[in-house]
């Protein structure tokens, strides 16, 4: 049993209900479950006391780092049960000062430090040789016949709900919610979820690292241990966006690359290497060893957690969009901003809409030469069709058992591209033999098996199927899928593969652009008739090369979506083999890469023997990592380079990727198709997109005839064979035993050995934010807003991309005058992203898009506004720190769906550390309303029918917002100005945990004054 030694009543109480269950067998309903319909008030130390993957007392985390063997991750004990309490003099003196709003939560602290209303539920897991996997709580148990009509998806939700219901973070109120989701799900009802996990890559990882780092010195300087400061779930971190395809066509080109990827990135990597030692229950994995969504699919992904006896399902959320690539192994996950990622690692709820879920029906399999890839674009343009942003999408029916876990994570994969926030494909036989083959073992999957028969969320084909309910329903024979791609600017303008040279011919005839995207005329992909038969002839390193409008410069197998897949990864190495042994060969000047998702791949292209022939045409290992899928596609040869540029030719990529943005691949092809790694080698050979490869040869072979497309192209009963005899389980164990070790570089990199980072002043990457600057042990309580300027006056669809900063740094802008001023020349400025772990930099970046429009400006676009007191116009940031120098509060006026969008964390920090208090908008996006609160900052809505126009309002006006002492969720408050206008808005604190983190001063100074409260 946990034994508290807190001083405070309720936190012993709270302790002292968190023991392990015993068994119980008796059946509640839920109902009988319930002793009050509304939530006790809010706890302080709920965010200690509430670890998200687990209903076992909470403590400190476990002495011993995240185990690096294959086995042990999925073993380990994460948890342990000791404290370690430390009460220096100043402490006491603090927390006395403090207990006050102790004490406010001890109102009812009786009644939420009672047993778990669901234990009763508690159900025992036998294994089929004697004692038990474990014990779970159990849905069958519920009695409630709502449960068995279910998605599978919604199951995930109920079970998370139920094992983390403590009546102030998750209520009884939220699990019926989701068992009545056939009701509720159309009503847009919010609910709370904890997944078991977080996943980060290293792009949006390192300001997560950045503010774990900042918070041990909070820790450190409040007189507490900093050591508490980790990680509440298992947190995984794979590098993986920052190589680059720099060397190709090239044995060397790994190692090459990777010594310039560690150049470039050398204070970043150094810094997560810190992280990675630092930190408990954190798993980092080095540079050159993967793509983050392949190895959470071979390795990461558990499907069911056993944590100190307590199973549950797997789940996660990552801070990049194709998370979801996971989906296809039955583990619920999809990607998120940082600061919900954050909320999640530090055991905080994730608010989310309960989402509607569209049944995908699948029947029929695959005709042979068709892949996956044709599968999934095929997929993706009849989801997108039918409309599926916010929803999940669940996969059903006899087709299933026709495709192979690694297709089904393909589809999976591309969620984001067809709108959805899952793609999920339930646990069954196919995952099971899946694990295993990826080296997962018997003990593990036999629990994994047990568990999820149990719990009702395993599908077994072979027994009668319940029917389920969905919200709309989709279906399509695996029969009718023809070989495709997808181009050229939209992952979802699908082209048969017979159709290709028309679609071709059309789209340059097109004179507003491709595929109804319009353009400028000198920049689209329109050209005149006479025109498209332009051809550029021009010295490659001294061979005579020649471009046309169609010609391929970049052939890339790239991207998680593909390169997971062995069955389209083998088939291209077999389309390079024919190609060979009939004498065709791919133009020198066409930029070819290889870059798998894992070392697996790279393993069993050896045992096949086709990696020799991928070679033979250019197609090297060029890294591990996503490279040209995120354009980090290199440099073209400065003589193809100059070819398209002086010649206006229209030039293409053909990539086994998942986004074919304009500009996202390279800034000169401005044509790019998503196709097949198969696909991908056979428009590299033809060295164009303008052919027909049913009529028209592919090239000349050896012995002088044409060969088609037909002569280079698998069966899927050849693919089959090689996949059978070259994809081994030992290849999976021995890469991944190895994993963390790293390589030669990353190992020699040097970093300190303390728990508290020693943060570099002139550092431009990492810089230490003042979050806790002056923070003491007194939460600050509710605060209203006096005499605030307006800094910014918006109309309707701001969204976060208009507020984060993105993309380069503009050379007149503050982030470039902070760069300089810093011994940094311009062409070394380098992205916003990539200097995310600077909040100088970050801060600056706020509000710079060049395309926001300010109301205060009367009409002109771009990142300024005007300083009210003097009527100067002024950069955003550099009024902003005016009106902070000065004394000033300020906020921020706005329309209906305020930040929408996908770059959420620094759209709420970036205000934040620019001095906004307040956010007054017609309407808010979910999230990002959520993210404003945990960050300190109040946002409020109008009343229906009434904006800043409607009241009079121009932004000039000086603003009181008044809070009460005893603020509730959804509370209306007066407005008024200095030039007497008074209004009503209601503040959108919509939960007590949200008042909690406002109460403190933003979600992370909650954190640390309750671990310290421990």
């Amino acid at each position: 049993m946990y034994m508290a030694t807190s001083p405070y009543s309720s936190l012993a109480l709270l302790r002292a209900s968190r023991v392990r269950f015993a068994p119980s067998i008796s059946r509640v309903s839920l109902s009988s479950s319930s002793s009050s319909s509304s939530p006790p008030p809010p706890c302080p130390s709920r965010i200690a006391a509430s670890a998200s993957s687990s209903s076992l007392p909470f403590s400190t985390i476990s002495g011993g780092y995240r185990s690096l063997g294959f086995l042990s991750a999925f073993r380990s004990r994460r948890w342990s049960h000791g404290v370690d309490w430390r009460s220096p003099v100043s402490l006491r003196a603090q927390i006395r000062a403090a207990a006050p709003v102790i004490e406010r939560f001890e109102r009812k602290m009786a009644t939420i430090a009672s047993e778990h209303p669901f234990k009763g539920i508690l159900t025992s897991v036998p294994k089929p040789g004697g004692g038990e996997f474990g014990k779970f709580y159990s849905l069958p148990a519920l009695n409630d016949p709502r449960i068995d009509k279910l998605p599978y998806s919604i199951r995930i939700l109920l079970e998370s709900a139920i094992r983390n219901c403590d009546n102030f973070q998750v209520t009884k109120d939220d699990v019926e919610k989701i068992i009545d989701w056939e009701n509720t799900s159309p009503k847009q009802v919010e609910i709370p979820f904890k997944p078991a996990r977080v996943l980060l890559q290293d792009f949006t990882g390192v300001p997560a690292v950045v503010d774990l780092a900042c918070m041990r010195d909070a820790m450190n300087n409040l007189g507490s241990d900093s050591n508490k400061i980790n990680p509440l779930v298992p947190v995984d971190l794979v590098i993986d966006h920052s190589v680059q395809v720099d060397v190709t066509r090239s044995e060397n080109a790994v190692q090459a690359n990777m010594d310039l990827e560690f150049q470039r990135n050398k204070e970043r990597f150094s810094f997560l290497k810190w992280g990675s030692t630092a930190f408990r229950n954190m798993l980092v994995v080095p540079p050159g060893s993967g793509i983050v969504h392949q190895v959470n699919l071979e390795y990461l992904g558990r499907v069911v957690f056993n944590n100190d006896g307590i199973l549950y399902p797997d789940s996660v959320v990552g801070t990049d969009s194709h998370t979801t690539m996971i989906d296809g192994l039955g583990v619920a996950g999809w990607g998120v901003g940082g600061i919900e990622a954050e909320a999640a690692m530090l055991g905080q709820p994730m608010s989310m809409v309960l989402p509607g879920v569209v049944g995908f029906k699948l029947s029929g399999k695959l005709r042979s030469g068709v892949t996956a890839t044709d599968l999934v674009l095929t997929v993706t343009q009849m989801l997108r069709k039918h409309g599926v942003v916010g929803k999940f999408v669940e996969f059903y029916g006899e087709g299933m058992g026709e495709l192979s876990l690694a297709d089904r994570a393909t589809i999976a994969n591309m969620s984001p591209e067809y709108g959805a926030t899952m793609g999920f494909f339930p646990v069954d036989h196919v995952t099971l033999q899946y694990l295993k083959l990826t080296g997962r073992s018997d003990e593990t999957v036999a629990m994994i098996e047990a568990y999820l028969r149990a719990n009702r969320m395993f599908v077994d084909y072979n027994e009668p199927q319940v029917e389920r309910f969905y919200s709309s329903y989709l279906q399509l024979n695996l029969e009718d899928v023809e070989p495709c791609m997808s181009g050229p600017k939209r992952p979802h303008d699908r082209v048969p593969l017979k159709e290709m040279k028309t679609d071709w011919k059309a789209c340059l005839d097109n004179k507003v652009g491709f595929k109804f995207v319009i353009l400028k005329i000198h920049a689209g992909l329109c050209c005149t008739e006479e025109a498209q038969d332009k051809v550029a002839k021009f010295s490659f390193h001294g061979q005579p090369a020649e471009l046309k409008h169609g010609s391929v410069v970049i052939a890339a197998i790239t991207s998680c979506t593909n390169t997971s897949n062995p069955s389209v990864m083998l088939g291209a190495g077999l389309v390079a083999k024919k190609a060979s042994e009939l004498g065709l060969e791919v133009k020198p000047w066409i930029k070819t890469s290889l870059a798998p998702g894992s070392g697996v791949v790279t393993k069993y292209l050896l045992q096949s023997g086709l990696q020799k022939y991928l070679n033979q045409q250019g197609f090297h290992i060029v890294g591990y990592g996503c490279t040209t899928c995120i354009g980090n596609s290199g440099d073209l040869d400065e003589s193809v380079a100059s070819a398209i540029s002086e010649n206006d030719i229209i030039a293409a990529a053909v990539l086994s990727g998942n986004r074919n943005f304009e500009g996202r691949v390279h800034a000169l092809t401005r044509a790019n198709y998503l196709a097949s790694p198969p696909l991908v080698v056979a428009y590299a050979l033809a060295g164009t997109v303008d052919i027909d490869f049913e009529k028209e040869p592919i090239g000349t072979g050896k012995d002088g005839k044409d060969v088609y497309f037909k002569d280079i192209w698998p069966t899927s009963e050849e693919i089959a064979e090689v996949v059978q005899s070259s994809v081994l389980p030992e290849m999976f164990k021995s890469t991944y035993e190895a994993i963390t070790k790293g390589n030669p570089i990353w190992n020699q990199l040097s970093v300190h050995s303390s728990s508290l980072y020693s943060w570099d002043p002139n550092s431009t990457y990492i810089h230490e934010p003042p979050y806790f600057k002056n923070m003491t042990m007194n939460p600050p309580g509710p605060h209203g807003v006096k005499d605030a300027y307006c800094l910014l006056n918006f109309g309707d669809s701001i969204t976060t991309d208009h507020i984060s900063p993105a993309g380069s740094i503009h050379k007149d802008s503050p982030a470039a005058k902070y760069l300089i001023e810093r011994g940094v020349a311009p062409k070394d400025f380098n992205s916003y992203g990539s200097r995310r772990g600077n909040d100088e930099v970050m801060a600056r970046g706020t509000f710079a898009n060049i395309r926001i429009v300010n109301k205060l400006l009367n009409g002109e676009v771009g990142p300024k506004t005007i300083h009210i007191p003097t009527g100067e116009k002024l950069y955003v940031f550099d009024a902003a720190m005016r009106y902070k120098a000065d004394g000033h509060d300020t906020i921020v006026l706005a329309g209906a769906e305020y930040g929408s969008g996908s770059s959420r964390d620094w759209a709420a920090k970036g205000p934040m550390l620019q001095g906004v208090k307040a956010v007054i908008a017609k309407s808010f996006e979910r999230i990002h309303r959520s993210n404003l609160v945990g960050m300190g900052i109040i946002p409020l809505c109008f009343k229906a029918g009434e904006d800043a126009d409607t009241l009079g309002l121009t932004g000039h006006e000086r603003y009181n917002i008044d809070l009460p002492s005893e603020i509730r969720p959804g509370q209306d408050v007066t407005v008024t100005t200095d030039n007497g206008k008074s209004f009503t808005c209601t503040v959108r604190f919509d939960t007590e945990v949200e008042l909690e983190y406002f109460n403190h001063g933003g979600i992370l100074p909650y954190v640390i004054r309750n671990l310290i409260n421990q």
